[in-house]
């Protein structure tokens, strides 16, 4: 599929699939890396991997500002790109929690709503394992403020109200998105989504980048601190942009070019307007975050 067809699904339905853009070699460092954050952080379910576990991290910033990545995000956001969330969403066998129905968009205070998810497939998704479902043509729907829900297990702890879902769904259907390992789904930030709970024998994980345009300000009252400048120019008095973070065994796992990350990024962190980020230990930012879904205050404004 060209990108052109693919910019054409996209505003159809709101989501595209495109697929084998990362290799192998890529995708089983992903896969290491998962088997790395649960022996680091055994604390967390792993559905609760959050962007803060990535500061100090180089390999997932690695991750993050792949070309092949950011080539995807330029095409619909244009040339000056930030990462502003990196989630793996992983779901245990037999016991991975769902993610209800929900608009990312309604967790995030961006002004403009310049945003694009990149869920890259790192294990087999299917729908079984619990696979990510959308509603397509939803992104044409506006925001709407997700309610608490308590009632089953779930990521979120929160869905959009219930009578809106099912209203899309008898008018539209449910697509359900089965991807292979290095397959990227795209989707806009309107538009409704799930995925079940995982009751099968497999994992089913998936990293979930979200790509803002450098003109878009952030605006969560302290979540989603101090965003990665991909590519392009940033914005003055526009957000506030963190240096990369150097590679060291201890906060990361070895990866391609890790031998050379650290003189790659000297130049790129030279730049002034770079900030070294906030002082907090990553988890307990992450902790902030899981608290905050959990009492719904996540779209909470500075």
């Amino acid at each position: 599929m060209t990108m052109a067809e693919v910019r054409t699904k996209f505003e159809e339905q709101g989501f595209a699939v495109i697929r084998n853009v990362l290799d192998p070699v890529t995708i089983e460092e992903l896969q290491r890396h998962v088997q790395w954050l649960a022996s680091r952080y055994p604390e967390l379910r792993p559905e609760h991997w959050h962007h803060p576990l990535a500061r100090n991290d180089a390999f997932w910033v690695r991750i993050i500002s792949d070309d092949r990545l950011l080539d995807i995000a330029e095409a619909f956001l244009g040339p000056d790109l930030a990462c502003f969330t990196a989630h793996y969403v992983c779901k245990r066998p037999r016991d991975g929690q769902a993610v209800l129905w929900h608009q990312d968009g309604a967790y995030w205070n961006l002004d403009p709503m310049s945003a694009l998810t990149v869920w890259i497939a790192v294990d087999k998704c299917t729908v079984d394992n619990g696979c990510l479902r959308m509603v397509p043509g939803s992104h044409r729907m506006p925001l709407r403020a997700p309610v608490l829900r308590s009632d089953v297990p779930n990521m979120l702890s929160s869905a959009t109200e219930n009578e809106i879902v099912q209203d899309w769904i008898e008018r539209a259907g449910v697509v359900d998105v089965e991807l292979e390992p290095g397959d990227v789904e795209i989707h806009h930030p309107n538009i409704l989504h799930s995925s079940n709970a995982n009751t099968s024998t497999t994992r089913r994980c998936g990293l979930d980048l979200g790509y803002i345009a450098t003109s878009t300000s952030i605006s969560n009252e302290g979540l989603y601190l101090d965003p990665i400048l991909c590519r392009g120019a940033t914005v003055p008095g526009i957000n506030r942009y963190r240096k990369y973070p150097e590679y060291n065994d201890e906060e990361s796992i070895a990866f391609q070019g890790s031998d050379s990350w650290n003189d790659l990024i000297k130049q790129f962190n030279d730049n002034p307007s770079l900030v070294s980020g906030s002082a907090e230990e990553p988890l307990e930012l992450t902790k902030r975050m899981i608290r905050r879904l959990a009492d719904g205050t996540v779209k909470r404004r500075d």
